[in-house]
Order: C-alpha cells, then structure tokens, then sequence
C-alpha cells in the first residue's frame, strides 16, 4: 500500500539520491494526518460554533472536575498559551455564555475561570461527536495497532518534554 508521500520521497530519491530523507517518512506523514484531523474536526467544532482553542479552554475546565474551575495562570500552563492569547479566548467564551469569570474566593488579586451550565452542556455534547470523529480518523487501524502507535508517539514526545523542562 503506497501513499502519497511514497510519491514525495521517491521524487526526493530520484533528485537528491545522497540524502537521507528516512526522516521525512515519518514527519511528512504526521503533517499531512494533522491537517487532515484538524479539517476534521474543525468541522465539528463549528457545528458548535468553537474554534480548536475555546474547545481546549472548554475541555480543560471539564476536565479539571467540579467545580470545573481554574485560574487563568493554570490554563495559561495546561495549553502553553502567551496570557493575552489565553485572554482573546476567554473574553469571546464568555461573550457567548460558555464561562465565567469571578473573583478568586481564595485570592481576592485574582479571578476563577468556570464553566457555565450551558458551557458545560456545549463541552459534552462537543466531546461526544469529537470522539466520534478521531474514532473514524483512526479507523483503519486495529486496537493494537493503536496502542503500538500511541506508545511509540509517547516515547518520542517524552523525550522531547522532557528536553524542554530541562531547559
């Protein structure tokens, strides 16, 4: 079974024989699967009039359990966001009802950033029909091919995590 980027690096091998260009193999793949599964699911999230970024800010106030509340310095570390990015995000989440912001009862510097019940009803229903799209993206793999792909995508994103923590 040959893919496009057979083509591409058969193109590479006639032009530039001397280069190794293994490593394209695998990154040109990983590219073209991202484009692929954002154009997917960027489709579902409009269905909910979410961008990728509000569906993450959504998704991690969800997952952070009752009261489905965080500071904005904790969101700003769980997406690697710059603060005014993470402030773009809230403002237009909570102009359309999906959170909150209140002063932190803990902290009275500060605010909490939570979830609405209508930002909690969005986040499920968004989750749902999410999980439903990287099912069918990965539907042409087998549970244990899966589980071999996340484990050797894990092994390389650990070494590269930890490289920046070290930093």
């Amino acid at each position: 079974m040959r893919d496009h980027v057979d083509f591409v690096l058969g193109q590479w091998h006639e032009q530039c024989p001397e280069l190794n260009v293994s490593s394209m193999a695998v990154f040109s793949r990983l590219f073209r699967l991202h484009t692929l599964a954002a154009r997917e699911v960027d489709t579902t999230f409009r269905e909910y009039g979410l961008h990728q970024g509000e569906f993450d800010v959504l998704a991690t106030l969800y997952r952070a359990g009752p009261p489905h509340a965080l500071n904005p310095q904790a969101l700003v570390g769980a997406l690697l966001l710059s603060s005014g990015a993470m402030t773009h995000r809230l403002d237009s989440l909570q102009q359309a009802g999906l959170l909150i912001r209140a002063p932190n009862p803990d902290d009275r510097r500060s605010v909490m950033v939570s979830l609405t019940p209508q930002g909690l009803r969005v986040i499920k229903a968004v989750l749902d029909d999410y999980l439903i799209k990287l099912e069918e993206l990965l539907s042409p793999l087998s549970a244990a091919d899966r589980k071999h792909l996340a484990t050797l995508l894990r092994q390389l994103l650990s070494a590269h995590d930890a490289n920046a923590h070290s930093s």
